[in-house]
């Protein structure tokens, strides 16, 4: 089975520690749901940006977590 997870980084790209732990999860929806919930609290914990990968493939990403400001 595969596993969805975030890869949390600052504006340039480089990986930090999020300020939630997420879990691993089964399903693309469940990380998307996880990451709607979370994004304040990691983005107030310094990441600017996540990447969804699925086990190693990288579904998409560089996504920011700052609201756009228009």
């Amino acid at each position: 089975m595969a596993a969805w997870t975030w890869r949390f980084e600052k504006a340039d790209g480089a990986e930090v520690q999020p300020a939630v732990q997420p879990d691993e999860f089964t399903t693309q929806g469940d990380a998307e749901s996880w990451i709607g919930e979370h994004w304040k609290a990691l983005l107030d914990g310094g990441a600017d940006q996540v990447r969804l990968f699925e086990d190693t493939t990288e579904i998409y990403g560089p996504m920011s977590l700052h609201a756009s400001e228009a």
